[in-house]
């Protein structure tokens, strides 16, 4: 097969911006209400049953929400190879039934240090309230102050060193800011030291370090770190049901953070915001409605209307454009020699990506184009996905591009069938998912009749860009934990990449709130939308469909690093190879990850 690679000299989403505008002004108005600080409302993640597919789900790590009985307790890092040893145990697990309540945070700080480790699979049952001593060997301290040093960085650079002494200094390696990452793990590692010791009374044993000093570190670093310890405490009575006492620490994160302060003030203000939501579930004092009515905007609105907010993140921050234009890239290699090509996109949001295919395919002099057709899989806002086409229609006829463009819109994803494509004998297919399969592990029978669907289509080629974290484990502390370290990574991006007063960037972080923090920490059950596996756990599903990983070519992977030598913050912009998959990341931490697939 040929290999196409084009160039981005002359092919930005800037150019298109004007073309793709929406009219809608609903951001606008969101803007000027942040902007006269009236904006208070709660905040959504992303930019985040049948009997066969139960048992799939147990075996390739979709954990279903499990019984007030039930809860399971896995590594968060775990090798390929560990993983399919995980994955061929877990029916061994089916007949096991565990106590309800969470562990305790520190245990879930230490289980996500082992990512070294093969996973045994459950842990003990855990009883609430009962000990309040939790002894830790120092190899587990260890691991986790070296979170995160697992991941292949680019720099191979050690972000922090523990001295030798026994009294634990931390030492930073360089004169530098600590990123927010660093900071939670700093603090989980005093948090764990802390709580090996008898005290009852948390502000206490803060302002008693216990010997564990900092070397080098600025006032404003150990402030956060301190910060981040009475958040790790909340969270831990909140796991424990206590409720009484974890409103006494959000009390004081929320008095010591602010959603315009630093990084870290800003992740633990909203992660505080996220408990005391769960604390108010769990009461009663609120429901689920009236949690639905404290949402600021629609979170599916805002991702289909091309809105300034949207533009500014695809220019400023750089995951988004790395994988969209990997992906791209994947497809046009696909269809290199095809003139009819048919692209299927499960969720086709605003549509921008598109006008880089469309300007390469316009400038394709050896095998002219005589159609490129978009169908849009959707099931809510048909007037915004009709505006997208459009928007796409315009452009494409700027360039004298043969195009269509075809709204496929079902009430329920159950209701998708092969022949609402229309697809042509003549037409080569593609189909494309920018994070939608991830909405659709909550619900695993919309999910395979999707897979059962395209594999009947057969296309040449499916790209799929996902979250790389794991936010979808049964146990609140282990997710809290997850998203934690996760969203700290992202929220470190948009400091290095936003002016503390972007407005774009406060709305970002609204919506990384509203759909990521608060449906993970906040949310059970059907509630909790907002669910992502990781690139270890989509291979074992898509394997029961038939389908084959492609590697990545060399012009895909010149792609995602000549994009990220566009962006100022580039530098801690991190790039690796999963298999024959792409893994972008912030500073080590993944973000996202780009795999494309064939059908058998």
């Amino acid at each position: 097969m040929a290999k196409v690679v084009f160039s981005l000299e002359g092919i930005s989403y800037g150019e298109v911006q004007d073309k793709l505008s929406s009219t809608d002004n609903r951001y606008e108005t969101l803007e000027g209400e942040i902007a006269a600080k009236q904006f208070n409302s709660y905040g959504a993640e992303d930019w985040g049953e049948s009997g066969a597919i139960d048992q799939l789900y147990s075996h390739n790590g979709f954990y279903q929400d499990v019984s007030s009985e039930q809860g399971f307790i896995f590594s968060k890092y775990q090798q390929p190879q560990q993983q399919e040893h995980l994955y061929s145990n877990y029916e061994l697990l089916d007949n096991l039934r565990f106590d309800i309540a969470s562990p305790p945070i520190q245990a879930c700080l230490e289980e996500i240090a082992k990512f070294g480790e093969i996973p045994t699979g459950t842990q003990g049952v855990v009883e609430p309230e009962k000990e309040k001593q939790f002894p830790f060997s120092s190899s587990s301290l260890e691991l986790l102050r070296n979170y995160g040093s697992g991941f292949k960085r680019l720099n191979r650079e050690r972000r922090i060193e523990p001295s030798n002494d026994k009294n634990t200094t931390f030492t930073k390696v360089e004169s530098r800011k600590l990123s927010v990452e660093e900071i939670m793990r700093i603090a989980g590692e005093r948090f764990i030291r802390s709580c090996s010791r008898a005290v009852e009374d948390v502000v206490s044993l803060l302002s008693n370090p216990f010997d564990l000093s900092f070397s080098g570190l600025s006032d404003e670093e150990i402030r956060n770190v301190e910060l981040a310890e009475f958040l790790l405490a909340a969270a831990e009575k909140v796991g424990d049901q206590q409720y009484e006492r974890a409103t006494r620490l959000l009390n004081q994160c929320e008095w010591l953070s602010s959603k315009n302060g630093n990084p870290v003030q800003r992740v633990v203000y909203y992660f505080s915001e996220a408990l005391r939501e769960r604390i108010d579930r769990d009461t009663g004092r609120i429901t689920t409605k009236q949690t639905r009515m404290t949402r600021p905007f629609d979170f599916e609105v805002a991702i289909m209307s091309s809105n300034p907010t949207t533009l500014a993140c695809h220019e400023q921050i750089p995951f988004s454009k790395i994988v969209q234009f990997t992906g791209i890239q994947a497809i046009l290699e696909n269809v290199a020699e095809a003139k009819r090509i048919h692209i299927i996109d499960l969720g086709i949001r605003n549509g921008v990506h598109w006008t880089v295919l469309m300007q390469a395919l316009a400038s394709r002099y050896d095998c002219p184009i005589e159609l490129l057709k978009i169908s849009a899989v959707g099931t809510t806002e048909k007037q915004l996905i009709e505006e997208t086409g459009n928007r796409l229609m315009s452009f494409a006829q700027s360039m004298n591009l043969p195009f269509s463009y075809n709204v496929v819109m079902v009430s329920d994803m159950l209701e998708l069938k092969e022949d609402l494509f229309e697809i042509d004998n003549e037409e080569t297919v593609a189909v494309y998912a920018l994070l939608f399969l991830r909405s659709m592990i909550a619900f695993p029978n919309r999910l395979e009749n999707i897979m059962r669907v395209i594999r009947k289509i057969n296309p040449s080629v499916m790209v799929v860009t996902e979250i790389e974290a794991n936010h979808n484990s049964p146990v609140f502390v282990n997710r809290f934990i997850e998203a934690l370290f996760f969203f700290s990574a992202f929220f470190d991006c948009l400091d290095a990449c936003m002016e503390p007063d972007n407005p774009h960037r406060t709305i970002t972080e609204l919506i990384l709130y509203t759909d990521g923090i608060r449906s993970m920490v906040a949310a059970e059950g059907e509630e909790r939308e907002t669910r992502n596996v990781k690139l270890d756990v989509w291979r074992a599903f898509f394997a029961r469909y038939g389908m084959e990983e492609m590697e990545l070519s060399m012009s895909s992977l010149y792609q995602a690093r000549l994009m990220v030598k566009q962006f100022d913050c580039g530098s801690s912009c991190t790039i690796d190879i999963n298999g024959k998959s792409l893994i972008v990341g912030w500073k080590g931490t993944p973000i996202k990850s780009v795999s494309v697939w064939k059908f058998l």
